[in-house]
């Protein structure tokens, strides 16, 4: 008998449904008898007990449903081994519960964040195994997260719906795509809709470079032009500044996010109109494209052969086109960023593409 406790936990995406049905597909299509323990609201879950016994039947016609049908929070590392308002040591109470369900291995779906914690009570002695999820696609250790292609194509079809009105119009416009720290989803949906302006948080921009682009378009004929933008988009002179002063900047700014202080100084320099459309949390909703389905159903299914071998203390990733096992300690705490030199870049260069730099 293998009992194994599943959560997700961070920001939601497509494709966490399909994951979590092919690890336990895999492991009731075994020779080994099998309870799945479902922890509700991610970490919280864990952390206080929230949990229901899951039958097979929970994860049939979910592969195409979109977010998680155990629900998810956010649950910061950085205050994972505080005590929580009541005094609560979350992490002896994770691993209390854990205990008490007399699991074998816990399986944790998430990004960043998550791995974190999940490489925390991987050192606490708790048996883990991950599996990469996030629109961001920047998850150190594998090529490719599950919900990052499915964002591709929602971001990507925002941008293409803007170029229809664009065309009957002669503006600037400006779709901010989510990426903080990363440009992963904003570098690909551009290239992808033929944006002709991208900036991303690895590459800082300058106004000027940026209008320079508008103002060649406007001189071979084009009516306008289409910038997408990442949410953590920075300017070269925002770069210089500390952490801190940075982030003052941004509570004191009167702008509502990055997209609309660029659309304001383009039109100070270029006097050209500029319009902003902010898709947001379209993009993490909705059914997983085929992709993610095949690709979460794959990770899932190896994820359970991992559980089913009793190998622990691994994200299940995937490198060079072939599912991988990662160590856990090489993959929480780290980032996956665009190179601002990689060949992609370059490559979106050669197409005219700017980057503001």
């Amino acid at each position: 008998m293998k009992r194994i406790g599943m959560l997700t936990s961070g920001g939601d995406c497509q494709a966490l449904n399909a994951a979590m049905r092919g690890v336990v597909k895999t492991m009731m299509n075994s020779d080994e008898e099998v309870e799945v323990y479902g922890f509700l609201d991610g970490y919280r879950g864990l952390i206080y007990g929230n949990y229901r016994m899951l039958q097979s039947q929970d994860f049939s016609g979910i592969l195409t449903k979109g977010g998680t049908i155990l629900g998810s929070s956010r649950t910061p590392f950085k205050t994972i081994t505080d005590p929580d308002e009541n005094g609560l040591d979350k992490v002896k109470a994770m691993k209390q519960n854990y205990y008490k369900l007399n699991l074998d291995c816990l399986v944790i779906l998430g990004g960043n964040g998550t791995h974190k914690t999940a490489n925390l009570l991987r050192k606490e002695g708790l048996n883990v195994v991950t599996l990469p999820k996030t629109i961001d696609n920047d998850l150190y250790g594998t090529d490719m997260t599950f919900g990052f292609q499915s964002a591709v194509d929602i971001a990507t079809n925002c941008i293409d719906c803007i170029h229809t009105t664009a065309s009957s119009h002669s503006r600037v416009f400006i779709v901010e795509v989510m990426g903080h720290k990363v440009g992963w989803l904003t570098l690909n949906a551009g290239m992808a809709s033929g944006a002709d302006i991208i900036l991303i948080p690895e590459i800082p921009y300058d106004i000027k470079k940026i209008a320079d682009a508008i103002n060649k378009r406007k001189k071979n004929g084009s009516r306008f032009t289409i910038i997408a933008v990442a949410e953590g988009a920075i300017s070269k002179e925002d770069a210089k500044l500390s952490k801190k002063e940075y982030q003052k900047k941004l509570k004191d700014s009167k702008y509502p996010s990055i997209s609309y202080e660029i659309a304001d100084k383009i039109k100070q320099v270029t006097g050209e109109e500029v319009r902003v459309t902010v898709p947001g949390h379209t993009q993490r909703g909705g059914s997983p494209c085929p992709y993610d389905r095949v690709f979460a159903s794959r990770l899932g299914s190896e994820a359970a052969k991992l559980i089913l071998d009793g190998e622990y203390g691994f994200m299940v990733g995937y490198k060079n086109r072939e599912i991988v096992k990662v160590p856990l300690e090489e993959v929480a705490g780290k980032l996956k960023y665009v190179d601002p030199d990689s060949s992609i870049v370059k490559e979106a260069k050669m197409l005219g593409i700017s980057f503001g730099d």
